[in-house]
């Protein structure tokens, strides 16, 4: 009995599946042939191919490129060149579906709410706009074939993971555009109620944005500050004001001060192209580079005093 897939890969390919008599080898037909030909011809062998590749990838590319060689030279016992004998017999050739089987794209996998699949065990992330889409997955080498039906109708690779281990997610943060940073697309909306606050946020939207980043950086004293801001908006306009609490919110600065140094800063028409946010791997602290001159200084007096 053979089983209904394969049968209809078969007629859906154009072929016939043909089972063989159990114990007897000689039904078989060309398996055992096709395994010693891969087995000599492709499998990386001094003779052949390189020792040893980086990849699997790299092994497939030297494979066609072996593969075009021989094709185009003289074969010894028909005495013709098999990629112009494989033009010949191309013209009696049926011609094949305009689309595979789904059953040659691999596993059958649904895209989750999370554009996550899973693939033994491990989670993988998919491209946006196949949420809720039934995609195939089939290991190529050491990477994970996706294959979905795009949105022109088509069936297509949408993306390729690295093969990873249980416990080894892949996620692509480029398959997120919409959750900046693994933060969620729901950002906190500003409800003023008092009058000191709807003052504040009348300033502009850089009000909003420096209210916004104040509050997960742990400011302190905010409502001293918004109202510190609202009488700089009164005396010199609420444009600089707005521009300079938008600096402020990029450049993460929300001590006392910091309004006003940055007002002064646009006051002297100063360049503000490249706002440097301070974090762990840059400090606004003044380096040691002076200690350098006084260390030279030093050495230099301990040498006049030893001549």
């Amino acid at each position: 009995m053979r089983h209904p897939q394969m049968v209809a890969a078969g007629r859906h390919y154009g072929c016939q599946v043909v089972s063989c008599v159990p114990y007897d080898p000689e039904s078989k037909g060309g398996a055992e042939a096709t395994v010693r030909i891969a087995k000599a011809d492709l499998v990386p062998t001094d003779a052949i191919l390189l020792p040893a590749y980086d990849s699997f990838a790299d092994l497939a590319d030297a494979c066609l490129t072996w593969c075009d060689a021989v094709n185009t030279r003289r074969h010894r016992a028909t005495g013709q060149i098999p990629a112009d004998r494989l033009d010949i017999e191309r013209t009696t050739l049926h011609v094949l579906p305009a689309e595979p089987l789904a059953l040659a794209l691999g596993e059958q996998r649904l895209v989750g709410s999370d554009r996550t699949i899973s693939f033994q065990a491990v989670r993988y992330s998919t491209p946006p706009g196949y949420t809720g889409a039934r995609v195939w997955c089939q290991v190529v080498g050491e990477e994970l074939s996706i294959t979905a039906r795009t949105h022109s109708g088509d069936l297509s690779e949408i993306w390729r993971h690295q093969l990873s281990t249980p416990g080894v997610p892949q996620i692509i943060d480029a398959h997120y555009p919409d959750h900046p940073d693994g933060r969620s697309v729901h950002q906190p909306r500003l409800r003023p109620r008092s009058e000191a606050e709807i003052a504040f946020v009348g300033i502009g939207p850089g009000a909003g944005r420096w209210l916004k980043e104040a509050g997960p950086a742990g400011a302190v004293r905010i409502r001293a500050k918004m109202a510190r801001a609202v009488e700089l908006a009164t005396v010199i306009g609420s444009d600089q004001v707005d521009r300079a609490l938008g600096l402020a919110a990029t450049a993460g600065r929300f001590a006392d001060d910091d309004l006003v140094s940055i007002l002064e800063h646009l006051a002297a028409s100063k360049p503000t192209e490249e706002v440097v946010r301070a974090n762990e791997a840059h400090s606004v602290q003044s380096g040691t580079i002076a200690w350098q001159a006084l260390d030279q200084q030093s050495t230099a007096t301990r040498k006049l005093t030893e001549d």
